[in-house]
């Protein structure tokens, strides 16, 4: 058996970001043992997940993991994949293909978060306020996910007030959210990504944050999780092994 990693990340029209997600995953590349890898992305970036697959099959590939990068399971994991997936598998039914899971909530990953906004603010207040700004999906499971990402950082962070948004397909959305937790901060407010690279998304909340700065807003922005260690762990983990779920965090207390 020869087997292939396909990495699989969302795909961006913005060149920085896609940039930045492929020098990403150029650094796990080179920290997993396997003796074929191939990057590729699900729309918007090239190259798309056939390339990829076809890339694989003509270095002798017998078995192929797909490792999503995506933060949280919806439904790009759940149907938009495996659907890009399913001629392959047609084309080629003696390969074996799995899926590797999405990260999914993990306690790491919050304090992974922790750690990024207190690089960024030094010592978090009581008084401050935190937004968290997802990109959105009408899968329901993400506000389930986001509610236990809230309480993990509250327990971490210990602010006063911690709420969730998103940049598209649900609500609130983050026009109203920005909105509503600038008008009853007591202190700063953290708006914290819940993005891994750059892109035009992250872009919109660069654009909001800077306007309000100049405005005399005590507001500042995170970078995106990819910047943290952690989230490259993870990846080389999923690519190593058929990557298993981690504990989930809302009830950690630290």
């Amino acid at each position: 058996m020869t087997k292939a990693i396909l990495y699989v990340g969302h795909g961006t029209r913005s060149k920085k970001g896609a940039e930045e997600a492929k020098e990403f995953l150029g650094r796990v590349v080179a920290k997993v043992d396997a003796p074929i890898q191939e990057i590729s992305f699900l729309e918007l970036t090239e190259p798309y997940i056939p390339e990829g697959f076809e890339r694989c099959m003509a270095k002798g590939a017998t078995e192929i993991t797909v490792v999503p990068i995506f933060l949280l399971t919806a439904g790009h994991i759940k149907e938009d994949i495996p659907e890009a997936l399913e001629p392959l598998r047609v084309k080629y039914p003696e390969v074996c293909v799995e899926i590797a899971p999405a990260f999914g909530v993990q306690e790491r990953i919050v304090e992974a978060i922790s750690e990024l906004v207190r690089a960024a603010v030094g010592k978090v207040d009581a008084a401050d306020s935190i937004l968290l700004v997802g990109r959105g999906s009408s899968d329901p499971t993400i506000h389930e996910a986001f509610a236990e990402i809230k309480t993990g950082l509250g327990l971490r962070l210990g602010v006063s007030r911690i709420e969730v948004c998103f940049l598209a397909a649900t609500t609130p959305l983050f026009a109203e959210g920005i909105e509503e937790i600038s008008s009853h901060a007591r202190g700063r407010v953290l708006v914290v990504p819940y993005l891994l690279f750059a892109g035009l998304l992250l872009s919109e909340v660069e654009r909001e944050v800077r306007i309000r700065r100049r405005a005399g807003q005590d507001i500042w922005l995170m970078e995106p999780l990819s910047r943290h260690g952690v989230i490259q762990d993870i990846v080389v983990e999923r690519a190593s092994v058929s990557g298993k779920e981690e504990a989930r965090v809302a009830t950690v207390n630290h």
